[in-house]
């Protein structure tokens, strides 16, 4: 009745983990300028030094799209993410990844999502940088990623706090 009387709802946290083993980098720092100028959202990357990729938190996928370069993610609490693997990479229709996921697939945080042959996108031209992505902005309220660093797949890279 009175919007004075109810509880203030609490923000929600939620744990971002390295979706590879490799060196996390701050997203202003990647070639591609739609990322590094945060045009799709702020997060991070990670240079990979092998190909698995792995789930940065539990969810729902949303999308694995045909080209395979690009998986959208749910988390459980609401935050809608995007994995961007490589520059460049969706030229390559799909060719050096290799999906373990599907829409609507439940999946848990260091779950492999897919393979990505390094080799074959280096040689084609492409940048191996996995960027994740927090696609709504609106949803956000704070977030916090780990300085740049080592990192192995699971590790927590970064916190997110959503609006109340």
């Amino acid at each position: 009745m009175f919007g004075f009387l109810k509880k203030k709802a609490k923000n929600t946290s939620v744990e971002l983990e390295a979706i590879a083993n490799g060196q996390l980098v701050a997203l202003e720092s990647v070639s591609d300028p739609v990322f590094s100028q945060k045009m799709m959202g702020d997060g991070f990357a990670i240079e990979p030094e092998d190909g698995a990729i792995y789930a940065p938190v539990n969810g729902t996928v949303t999308t694995v799209f045909p080209t395979q370069h690009a998986i959208g993610i749910e988390s459980d609490e609401g935050l809608e993410i995007l994995l961007h693997l490589g520059f460049n990479t969706v030229d390559l229709d799909g060719k050096p990844f290799t999906s373990q996921v599907a829409a609507g697939d439940q999946i848990q945080a260091g779950q492999v999502l897919t393979q990505m042959d390094l080799d074959a996108v280096r040689q084609a031209g492409a940048d191996t940088t996995c960027v994740v992505v927090l696609t709504q902005a609106d949803q956000v309220e704070s977030l916090e990623v780990a300085d740049p660093k080592a990192v192995k797949a699971g590790d927590k890279v970064a916190q997110v706090t959503l609006k109340g």
